[in-house]
């Protein structure tokens, strides 16, 4: 993904650890090429985008994210992350075939 880095806050570390993913974890996802979607349901105020893939560990991993520039510089804000339910994988399976 093209970005010069990530823009983490009070707000949005909160929200992203919830479930049990790290500020690193969830960094190396976004850096490691995961199958990217826009999400128009939540894109009213700014572009936000949704990431699916898998971690190195196998595990299926879904993170909501939009992109802010800052100081000339792209970043990578996530708002939200988490492992993804057993449904969300089969379908996210299924159009990897």
């Amino acid at each position: 993904m093209d970005a010069d880095g990530f823009d983490w806050d009070a707000g949005n570390l909160a929200k992203c650890q919830k479930h049990g993913l790290s500020v690193a974890e969830i960094e190396v996802f976004l850096l490691s090429d995961p199958r990217i979607a826009p999400d128009f349901r939540h894109s009213e105020h700014e572009e936000r985008l949704l990431a699916v893939g898998r971690d190195s560990q196998e595990r299926a991993i879904f993170v909501a994210f939009t992109i802010r520039v800052r100081d000339g510089r792209r970043l990578i804000r996530p708002l939200s992350a988490r492992y993804m339910h057993k449904k969300e994988i089969d379908g996210y399976e299924a159009k990897e075939s």
